[in-house]
């Protein structure tokens, strides 16, 4: 019975079987000793595919950003009202992390590991990528679509909070299907676009101040969605770069 990797490339199942042992041990504890031992190979032959242990994740990373590029890009292309383009863009979103949940988990949580200039210009595609969510969200409230006392940053945020935990608790072999979680995802989003967000994020005892909520450290809401989404340290690389308006 043919397995899924002989239609691969030598390199690709090489990436493949590195994305698994990144998962499993982290970046940092995973050598490129380990990834021959679980290849059956010697190390030395490892570098005539591949130069390096960051270079594999390079390769993860942009390849996948580039897939989640091109599904939003399509989205775009087809036109059609806010709340179409961001039902789609959810399912495809969902669609492209569901496609490979061990590539998926490599490039939420181990991409920190790059080295500049290759983090910030992974970082910066993951913000334009979250920003034209944002403009998609914009859009529906100019078109009356989605109410106009949302915090717009924080309903994405919230979005991606959600989404990107998907690797941890997905089981491919569930009767949950990709389409039924961009159906659920919707759902979420649609609630948080349609009353004040200050309810949905308020904790005990917190005070607020105006529109916005602030929590118990004094921070907004979308202030602690940003360092979980992208991680504090990255937040401090970007600050120069006023990718957040």
């Amino acid at each position: 019975m043919m397995s899924a990797t002989d239609n691969l490339s030598r390199k690709e199942q090489l990436i493949r079987s590195a994305a698994e042992l990144f998962r499993e041990k982290g970046y940092a504890a995973a050598s490129m000793r380990d990834l021959a031992q679980k290849l059956g190979i010697e190390a030395a032959s490892l570098y005539s595919h591949i130069k390096s242990k960051e270079e594999i994740l390079r390769s993860l990373c942009f390849d996948m950003a580039a897939e989640f590029r091109k599904s939003l890009e399509d989205v775009e292309k087809q036109g059609g009202s806010a709340s179409e383009k961001l039902k789609k863009g959810i399912i495809g979103h969902i669609a492209v992390m569901a496609k490979d949940l061990t590539a998926s988990a490599v490039f939420m949580n181990e991409h920190r590991h790059l080295s500049q200039p290759f983090l910030r210009d992974f970082l910066l595609l993951r913000i334009n990528y979250i920003n034209r969510f944002k403009n998609i969200i914009e859009q529906g409230v100019k078109s009356g679509e989605f109410k106009n006392n949302i915090d717009k940053k924080l309903a994405v945020m919230t979005l991606f909070s959600s989404l990107n935990w998907m690797p941890q608790w997905y089981d491919p072999t569930s009767n949950i299907v990709p389409g039924e979680l961009g159906q659920q995802g919707i759902v979420q989003v649609q609630s948080a676009v349609s009353r004040d967000c200050e309810q949905v994020f308020r904790q005990p005892g917190a005070p607020v101040v105006g529109h916005h909520h602030v929590g118990r450290h004094g921070r907004h809401p979308f202030d602690q969605l940003r360092r979980w989404t992208l991680g504090q340290e990255h937040l401090d690389a970007l600050a120069a770069c006023q990718v957040f308006d």
